[in-house]
């Protein structure tokens, strides 16, 4: 069986159309969604993993981009730069698996790296650009 972390995003072409159904009914796939933001009828970003027979998953996968959902695999590590790091909190709203999260009471910012999926969510809402991805080589 094969495995990949994946962030689908969806133009409001298709954010209404039942895709991740179809990846499943058609084309036999497992998924776990981590983070879902859908607008109907604008667009939408979600962040999963999915798993499947690998002819089933490049054949879901060819599906996805035939349809205009644009795949991005998660192919690095987040780190966080605790010099840069002011403790603001942003990060700790869009991670989906509960990395980041405020420690009690000291209300600081902790990050469990491996709990981190490294779906980069947490890069663009840090103000203090703290968040870091590291490629991995055999990234696409």
């Amino acid at each position: 069986m094969h495995a990949e972390m994946l962030v689908l995003q969806f133009s409001r072409k298709v954010v209404d159309q039942p895709i991740i159904y179809r990846l499943v009914k058609d084309f036999n796939l497992e998924f776990n969604l981590l983070k879902a933001a859908i607008n109907p009828q604008q667009e939408g970003v979600i962040v999963m993993e999915l798993r499947g027979h690998p002819q089933d998953f490049r054949r879901g996968l060819k599906f996805l981009r035939d349809a205009g959902v644009q795949v991005k695999r998660v192919a690095g590590e987040v780190r966080r730069n605790d010099e840069l790091c002011y403790q603001c909190g942003a990060c700790t709203a869009v991670c989906p698996t509960g990395a980041l999260y405020i420690e009690r009471p000291a209300m600081s910012v902790a990050f469990a790296a491996e709990r981190c999926s490294a779906c980069e969510l947490c890069c663009p809402v840090c103000p203090a650009r703290a968040m870091e991805v590291k490629l991995n080589r055999n990234a696409i």
